[in-house]
């Protein structure tokens, strides 16, 4: 199974997954090709660059003739345009290292809220024109590129617009990016589709991303970092910073994320073939700011796809606890975090019967739980041994159903699924509520699941 993982310790955007795919061998003409057939008065300029001592591909996106910037770079220099209208400042170097992000300008409908936006900002509106999303997606269909990638680069694009409309609380229609913005995503979406459908990957794995941190200027003002529709698309994503107070992760590069990562987690057991590094524009002292894409085949001999984890197991032996004080201590040890709780029938001294209550805990749980089965029990010793487990890459999923939406379990193994269950809690309440068999919702959940009912 061809196999991808793109590391995003110095965050992502759509220019630095561009230049990591040409790093990591596709033709750099697939993009030139691919600019030219959407028409929109785009080119790109791609160089090769070194981000504190690794050897990078930097891609950068040229509209009418000017290169597009990074929006706070963008905004302070047209804040300055309109204090200094008759001074103008050229900056044509391909390997500039202002900031470490580009970016679409957003509006939330037209023209007048572009300039009423910018006039707040104390920017000048310097596009007259945008672009809505039903001219995008014309566009794309226009295109002379595969129909994979015009499903592809459509949804990437529906994605970011989705974002966009729920921050700004309007309707996905009426979300507008500026002409030079709205080109500037265009390439980076379209040509990401058009790079991934050319990888031929079966999975592309994704790691933690680091958003960086600080605040960045927009057309609506200054956002606290992630930018709110960043932090949107990559809910249930994993997420942090290192620190830096930059924006390291984009919308478009969220949204490309979003939409073609299957699945975040550690490198996983692959024979690595090709690695491409694709640079940001910043170039931070002891920090390489690159994303890195690793393709190879999955090797599910050399691992199988499971964590190890060292946890703390709990016991005690009681032959003289009230049966019903058992089952409370049980759900209250689970309440408190216990990972697990059972209990078996053991034969005691004397020959009277009992229990054994076995607990499964993290280590730093370990002394809390242990008070809890001494409060709440009869014993007077309680065994404690710490255990190494493995367990396989888990996720929860909502499957909806005829009565309601149940929550599914979902584990795998090298990126294929190899165990699904509904959540009982939720299908006994549903099974109460509608007066149903609960082996019918359960039933149900599972069916769904398997027809691709998945509520997002």
């Amino acid at each position: 199974m061809r196999i991808a993982y793109l590391d995003c310790f110095s965050g992502m955007s759509g220019d630095m997954f561009m230049g990591a795919l040409v790093d990591a061998g596709v033709p750099a003409h697939f993009f030139e090709q691919t600019v030219a057939a959407l028409n929109i008065g785009a080119r790109l300029e791609i160089s090769p660059v070194n981000r504190s001592g690794i050897a990078a591909t930097k891609v950068d996106v040229y509209v009418h003739g000017e290169k597009e910037l990074p929006r706070e770079e963008y905004w302070e220099q047209h804040a300055h345009k309109h204090e200094h209208p008759h001074r103008h400042e050229h900056h044509h170097s391909p390997d500039r290292q202002p900031v470490s992000l580009r970016e679409h300008n957003f509006s939330r409908t037209a023209e007048v809220d572009d300039r009423s936006a910018e006039t707040r900002a104390g920017v000048p509106a310097p596009h007259e024109h945008s672009r809505g999303l039903k001219e995008i997606r014309e566009i794309i269909r226009q295109a002379a590129i595969s129909e994979r990638a015009k499903a592809t680069a459509t949804e990437i694009f529906e994605a970011l617009g989705a974002a966009e409309a729920k921050i700004h609380n309007t309707n996905v229609d009426e979300v507008h990016f500026h002409e030079v913005g709205a080109v500037d995503a265009m390439v980076d979406i379209v040509c990401a589709a058009i790079g991934a459908a050319a990888l031929g990957l079966d999975e592309l794995v994704c790691s933690p991303l680091n958003v960086g941190g600080g605040t960045v200027k927009c057309a609506h003002g200054t956002f606290p970092i992630p930018a709110p529709a960043t932090l949107e698309l990559l809910q249930n994503a994993p997420v942090y910073s290192s620190g830096i107070d930059v924006e390291l992760v984009t919308p478009t590069g969220a949204a490309i994320v979003k939409t073609l990562a299957t699945r975040f987690g550690s490198f996983p057991a692959m024979k690595v073939q090709k690695v491409g590094y694709g640079a940001g524009t910043r170039d931070f002292s002891g920090h390489a700011n690159v994303v890195r894409l690793s393709i190879g085949e999955s090797q599910p001999e050399l691992a199988a796809n499971v964590s190890h984890e060292t946890i703390a197991v709990l016991e005690a032996n009681l032959d003289d606890l009230n049966p019903q004080v058992f089952g409370y201590v049980m759900d209250r040890l689970l309440q408190e975090g216990a990972l697990d709780a059972f209990g078996l029938p053991v034969q005691m001294k004397k020959n009277r019967p009992g229990m054994l209550l076995t607990v499964l805990a993290r280590p730093e749980d370990a002394g809390r739980l242990s008070e809890i089965i001494f409060s709440e029990t009869t014993t007077l010793g309680v065994r404690h041994r710490d255990e190494s487990r493995q367990t396989l890459a888990r996720k929860w999923i909502t499957v909806t159903t005829k009565w309601g939406d149940v929550r599914l379990k979902i584990a795998s193994m090298n990126g294929t699924v190899t165990n699904y269950a509904p959540e009982y809690e939720d299908c006994r309440r549903i099974a109460a509520e509608h007066r149903v068999p609960l082996k019918d919702v359960m039933q149900e959940a599972v069916q769904g699941y398997l027809r691709g009912v998945i509520k997002e």
